[in-house]
């Protein structure tokens, strides 16, 4: 796992987000790019602006992914976020 920030930060881009998020959803479907695994900074699935069930096909994917969800849907990023080697 990791957040939209994580990925704007490791790319270069500190402060874009935002540009992580659209870039993500801008994917053509098949594209084998774990987009499933990134949430925003309190361990949510974030809402889609375009609508329709993205939100429910992330959570079946990371469920299956054995993560799990704690109190008011939020996974524990203590427990899942990803930490680069040092």
């Amino acid at each position: 796992m990791a957040t939209y920030g994580q990925v704007a930060r490791l790319a270069g881009m500190p402060g874009q987000a935002r540009l992580v998020g659209y870039a993500l959803s801008a994917l053509p479907d098949g594209v084998p790019v774990p987009w499933h695994r990134v949430v925003n900074a309190k361990g949510e699935i974030s809402i889609r602006s375009e609508g329709g069930h993205m939100e429910v096909v992330q959570r079946l994917l990371l469920k299956r992914e054995r993560v799990r969800f704690g109190p008011r849907d939020r996974i524990p990023l203590a427990v899942y976020r990803w930490r680069p080697r040092s």
